[in-house]
């Protein structure tokens, strides 16, 4: 159910995480800044990478899940050619690339002895997370998760992403416009997370500005599907009305990473089964049938899976309490991290019904 007067107003990453770094990689004369999001100070860290067009914002409402339940810590970086992270060559995602730009964040932030580190990716992300682990590049790497990555439904997936690029609006009259867009289209299916992070997915630019980067397209400005109401041109910014207004763009163009998109899927199943850690998958549910399937140990090859209700492919955005709730399990489970005291408290009031 929608609220009556929904506020589709932004809202400061202040409010999830603790501190925002730019993290410089890289010789002086040529480094690259990453942009990071932090939050706790004790505990494992949770290195939380998003998928493909999303930001480190992304994670915001599972930060504050996930610190409720236990005591952690987290980073979570804007990948290159994302968010606000600033790299030389921002065309580069090769999975080689990404996974190295992973580790040298981390040394950059801790040296040679961080925390015992916990990788937990969301689709590209999590592409990104099984190659790091695979690849050894932080060797205080203890656990693996996986959110909706599976090998053959994500190449499966990729003839349609451009499709899905094609048929979004190119621009937005406002921020307040582009998360209205977000949820009521179903790209974000949870308005608080949403209102945080449509900031880490489109920036503010000056109209003519805008015109003169975008590279000539058979799709139009002003894209509206009949049968869906939230392709409404609303939404969208007006280009005759527009010329000397801001417009709100979409930070990354995808459609340029496609030579990519094979690569960042293609043999990560079997990459993820061969990574010697205790791990966990974490599917998005596509109906109600479905249920939570532990499959196996965490011995080479094996790991638990979980499905979540159904939500769309922003799994820990629609869904971040679920996901907080899986990954703390997950966490406990392995000993990495202890449950916080109200934790503690609930899960012994639980018994005690039982």
């Amino acid at each position: 159910m929608w609220e009556e007067n929904p506020d589709y107003s932004p809202v400061s990453w202040r409010e999830y995480f603790d501190q925002m770094e730019d993290v410089a990689v890289g010789a002086s004369d040529s480094r690259d800044v990453f942009r990071i999001y932090k939050a706790g100070s004790d505990g494992p860290l949770l290195v939380l990478l998003h998928g493909g067009g999303h930001s480190a914002l992304s994670w915001a409402v599972f930060t504050t899940a996930i610190a409720s339940r236990v005591t952690c810590r987290v980073l979570a970086m804007d990948l290159r050619g994302h968010g606000d992270t600033l790299v030389r060559q921002s065309d580069d995602f090769s999975t080689q690339t990404m996974s190295s730009d992973v580790a040298n964040v981390i040394r950059a932030c801790y040296g040679e002895t961080p925390p015992p580190i916990v990788l937990i990716g969301h689709g590209v992300g999590g592409a990104i997370a099984v190659h790091t682990a695979s690849n050894t590049l932080l060797p205080a790497t203890v656990g693996l998760v996986a959110i909706d990555v599976v090998e053959g439904s994500a190449m499966d997936a990729l003839h349609s992403i451009q499709n899905f690029l094609k048929g979004r609006p190119k621009s937005f009259k406002s921020m307040d416009h582009a998360i209205e867009w977000s949820v009521k289209s179903g790209q974000i299916r949870n308005l608080e997370s949403a209102r945080v992070s449509m900031v880490g997915q489109i920036k503010r630019c000056e109209a003519e500005e805008a015109d003169t980067l975008e590279q000539p397209s058979p799709v139009t400005d002003m894209v509206v599907e009949r049968n869906e109401e939230f392709y409404d041109q609303s939404y969208v910014n007006d280009k005759e009305n527009a010329a000397s207004e801001t417009v709100y763009r979409w930070r990354i163009d995808l459609s340029k990473s496609e030579k990519y998109w094979d690569g960042w899927f293609r043999g990560t199943s079997n990459l993820f089964l061969s990574c010697n850690l205790p791990k966990l998958l974490l599917l998005a549910g596509v109906n109600e049938s479905q249920t939570d399937s532990p499959v196996g140990s965490s011995s080479p090859g094996k790991f638990m899976m979980q499905v979540l209700p159904p939500c769309g492919h922003a799994v820990q955005e629609d869904k971040p309490e679920k996901v907080a709730e899986a990954v703390a399990a997950f966490l406990l489970r392995h000993k990495f991290a202890e449950a916080r005291r109200e934790t503690k408290k609930s899960e012994k009031e639980n018994c005690n019904e039982n």
